[in-house]
């Protein structure tokens, strides 16, 4: 299997598109986290091979993919090839006007997760955008998506454009199944960018190939998704950044584990087993985070252990584990608040994740208990025209 930057760099690309990058003025949105097959730097790889560019673009955790989440970056000297970078989750989440003029194509090269509220997908739309305004053409360097591409995993709820953010902008599902190149296709096509955009396929790419890509050429693509198995459930864990639970940020197995001071974790686990949740099982599990909720507090919870990935529903499984520890402890979770980004709407931040209105009363009254609720069989045919592979 190729990525797209493995063939960009042996000159593996359509003959038409060759000179017009070797002869254009280039942009790239990329980090460092995105590698080549030989474990290389993307744009490091490219540097050294002849390639130089005009100005990169960084997304979220910065160009070297270190900042925490949420933590707004500012532009810099890249110190691989010494070109400017604007960084697109600071001041602003979109270039400007005035650091496209000078470019003619713009290499998109982002190593994604899968799940919808991965800001790297967005991030990348704010640039197709952009791109079509100043008349730039986007070529996307496709990697597979780790959660896999067979659409009939594809895990709801579709996305309220209401809840406008970094963590969706547009309705799609959670769990999408699609690569960032065919993610592009999808909203150049429906979504009225009139931007000329090119995809570099993966080669050997096939939809139903193994998730998770295997544990020994793994990158973390940002700094709390350490291996495949987290990157797996996040679909599902990372919905309890919108309540009042810890999620493992800070220790060695963030959104694997679920915890707060308030849960009684033999008894967590043990309704976890009895809802017999597809794919999963739990273990009792305590720690002390150092961030975010209950930082410097014990907590007690569970770790999560993928017993079978092809039938696990990450999404549902997430929900259902949000949902129990209500039924446990009632009264005891609650949700979280805080400040929107510029741009954004005032839903909460579960809302945004979740992308329905009214998310926590929802869950928590167990009204998406049933995994039926989270299938979005419309999915497979609305993408059916942007699919690189089969």
């Amino acid at each position: 299997m190729l990525l797209g930057i493995d063939r960009l760099i042996r000159h593996d690309i359509p003959p038409g598109l060759l000179p017009r990058l070797t002869g254009g003025r280039l942009g790239m949105l990329t980090n460092d986290l995105a590698l080549t097959s030989d474990l290389l730097r993307g744009r490091q790889a490219m540097a050294e091979t002849g390639w130089r560019f005009t100005r990169l673009f960084g997304p979220e955790h910065g160009l070297s993919g270190r900042a925490r989440e949420g933590e707004l970056v500012a532009d810099l000297s890249d110190p691989v090839t010494g070109v400017e970078v604007r960084s697109l989750y600071g001041d602003a989440v979109r270039p400007a006007a005035s650091d496209l003029a000078d470019l003619d194509v713009m290499l998109i090269d982002l190593p994604d997760v899968g799940a919808r509220f991965y800001t790297y997908i967005w991030t990348m739309s704010h640039v197709l955008e952009a791109c079509a305004d100043a008349g730039v053409a986007v070529v996307v360097l496709d990697r597979p998506n780790p959660l896999g591409g067979r659409l009939e995993r594809a895990e709801g709820p579709m996305l309220d454009e209401a809840a406008q953010s970094l963590v969706g902008r547009w309705s799609i599902p959670i769990r999408h199944g699609l690569t960032i190149g065919e993610l592009a296709r999808h909203w150049v096509r429906t979504r009225g960018i009139d931007v000329e955009l090119e995809v570099v396929e993966v080669s050997g790419l096939r939809r139903d190939a193994a998730i998770g890509g295997g544990e020994r050429t793994w990158m973390p693509p940002s700094p709390n998704l350490p291996s495949p198995t987290t990157a797996l459930l996040y679909p599902g864990t990372c919905l309890a950044e919108g309540v009042n639970v810890s999620e493992g940020r800070s220790t060695a197995v963030p959104f694997r584990v679920i915890a707060a001071p308030f849960i009684d974790g033999e008894r967590y686990a043990a309704a976890i087993a009895a809802a017999d949740l597809a794919g999963i099982a739990a273990v009792p599990y305590g720690f002390t985070p150092l961030v975010r909720d209950h930082a410097g507090e014990p907590c007690e919870g569970v770790i999560l252990h993928i017993t079978d990935a092809d039938a696990l529903r990450p999404v549902h499984a997430g929900v259902r584990l949000l949902s129990l520890i209500e039924e446990l402890h009632p009264g005891t979770l609650e949700e979280r608040s805080l400040i929107p980004m510029p741009g954004e709407s005032d839903w909460s931040p579960l809302e945004k994740l979740f992308g329905v209105r009214g998310a926590f009363a929802q869950i928590t009254g167990g009204e998406w208990n049933d995994p039926a609720r989270f299938a979005v069989p419309e999915w497979a045919d609305a993408v059916a025209a942007d699919l690189l592979y089969s």
